[in-house]
Parts: C-alpha cells; structure tokens; sequence
C-alpha cells in the first residue's frame, strides 16, 4: 500500500472542512474494514478506500455526474499520483454509478453496498431519542427505508442495489453494517442523546 492511513487522514482532513463528511467517511471506512474480515481480505485496504472515497466530494462537486470530471473521478487521480494502487482506484470511482466503472472486485461491492447505508443508519441514529446506533434495529431501518421524505439524500435504490451486488440478503447487510458501526459511534458524533 503506497499510501498509509496518517497519510490518508492528513489528505482528507486538508481536503474535507465539514464535519459530517468528515464523519461519513469514517463511518464507511469502519464498515468497509469489517466487511473486509468477513470476507478474508486486507482490512486496512479497504478501510483506506473508504476513508478515501469522497475526500474530493467538497473541493470537486459534480452537479453535473460528469464520469471524468469532479469527484469522484479529480480525486481519484490525486490518489493515483500518490501511488494508490490501481484496484482501490477503480472501487473508488465505481461507488458513483455515474462514472461507468464495473465493481468487479469484492471491494468495490462493498464500497458501493455500504456508503449509502452508512449515511442512513447514521441519519436514522440521530432521529432516536439515544442519538445511539445501540439500540437500532432491523426493522426499524427498513421502515425508515420506505419513508421517502426521511433522509432524502439517501438512494434507496442503491442501498438495495448494493446489497443486490453483494448477493446478501438486505436485512443481513443492514445487520452487518450496524455490528461495524456501533463500537465506533462516538467517533461518528453518536450516542450523545
């Protein structure tokens, strides 16, 4: 790995000013190193491509879902020049379904399986009275799935797409991400309720 994760959190804190996707970043990275234990792969592979994914996305918006222009796809050639190798490239660029790239690697399954779902479950912890992943359920995330006015920004076609990709059933990728995400809620502004 040409890049270490001081190196990566040093890039995307100069990169990132916002807080929350400061937050989002961490949390898809601590999902993506679980996911990565589950499925014998190299944690710290993982995690750094989901610390990295969209450390670009303030500095280079892309209203316009250009496939080589804005994020994700500037920010992947700044990680290029920086040595990041050529498959955690492509899982970063294929976790907007804009740009083209096949997941075709477990990486970048994962990446686009559990970046939406990260933002949500933290969306749906900050609506409970706990403000704590810890006492979020299953069933409760499905039923806050299906109110289109909850967490709008949300795609919940990629949520369900994501776990489609992975070929887990969605409940059981809910439960996984939830299981990653709850030793480290603090560290994502959680469980202050």
């Amino acid at each position: 790995m040409a890049l270490s994760r001081p190196d990566a959190l040093a890039l995307m804190h100069e990169y990132t000013a916002s807080e929350p996707l400061r937050r989002h970043m961490y949390a898809v990275e601590f999902a993506m190193r679980a996911m990565a234990e589950r499925a014998g792969e190299d944690p710290d592979d993982w995690g750094l491509v989901g610390l990295l994914h969209d450390f670009d996305y303030e500095r280079y918006p892309n209203d316009a879902h250009s496939p080589t222009e804005e994020h994700p796809a500037e920010g992947v050639r700044l990680l290029a020049a920086r040595g990041l190798p050529e498959d955690m490239q492509q899982a970063i660029l294929g976790h907007a379904t804009y740009t083209g790239v096949p997941r075709d690697t477990g990486m970048a399954r994962t990446l686009f399986a559990v970046d939406e779902l990260c933002g949500f479950l933290v969306a749906c912890a900050l609506v409970r009275p706990s403000r704590s992943l810890m006492d979020l359920e299953v069933s409760s995330v499905k039923k806050k799935l299906k109110d289109k006015g909850f967490a709008r920004g949300v795609s919940r076609e990629d949520v369900t797409a994501g776990a489609a990709e992975l070929g887990v059933p969605l409940d059981q990728l809910i439960g996984q991400v939830l299981e990653a995400l709850r030793p480290h809620e603090t560290a994502l502004g959680l469980g202050t309720g």
